[in-house]
């Protein structure tokens, strides 16, 4: 068998990025490399030519499904044009939907990946990604004004307040699915982020 060119072992190299990231966002980062390369469609020994270790790759998933909030977040704007309340209000109806919480393979990575990171190492560079990326993403969040006044990290209580409201409203109707109040708590959040609109 011959050598994988450069350009195969990037594209390769973003299959397993991509194929891990939506399977440690459904099932946790617990899934084995054996599994991961699988659903990937590729060989189990293919995995350590492009990565130090799985912690390697966990890093770079994590980075990848933050990267993709921003681009997402960039994009909501643009659709809105610049318009930060009709674009906050724009994500929250999609982030409070059934849709989304059903589809936890393309969902938040926030919700998805809040725990596996939590029980991580202190020092590892996925929880500072993580970190940096829940500000971030609470900072999109934050009220007008409180980006006008440069309120702190992630845009102050604001910000952080309405994150807070999104990730819990989504892990509890999650765990709660097949029940009514799986999409009473959607509704809930919905209904206590939106009021003041």
């Amino acid at each position: 068998m011959g050598r994988v060119s450069q350009a195969q072992a990037e594209a390769n190299r973003r299959r397993v990025v991509d194929t891990a990231s939506r399977l440690f966002r459904e099932q946790g980062t617990h899934v084995s490399v054996a599994d991961l390369m699988k659903a990937a469609g590729l060989t189990h020994g293919a995995f350590y030519k492009q990565f130090a270790s799985k912690e390697a790759l966990v890093d770079e998933v994590t980075a990848h499904a933050f990267d993709e909030i921003a681009r997402r977040n960039a994009a909501g704007l643009e659709r809105h044009d610049g318009q930060r309340d009709a674009a906050q209000r724009a994500l929250i109806d999609a982030y409070l939907s059934v849709e989304h919480r059903d589809n936890a393979a393309d969902g938040c990575p926030v919700a998805a990946l809040a725990t596996d990171i939590a029980r991580g190492p202190e020092g590892r560079e996925a929880r500072r990604t993580y970190a940096e990326g829940v500000a971030d993403f609470a900072a999109f969040l934050a009220p007008a004004e409180a980006v006008a006044d440069g309120e702190g990290v992630g845009g102050g209580e604001g910000g952080l307040a309405r994150l807070c409201t999104l990730v819990g409203a989504l892990v509890l109707s999650r765990a709660t699915q097949g029940s009514p109040l799986s999409e009473e708590i959607l509704a809930a959040a919905q209904a206590a982020l939106t009021e003041a609109d």
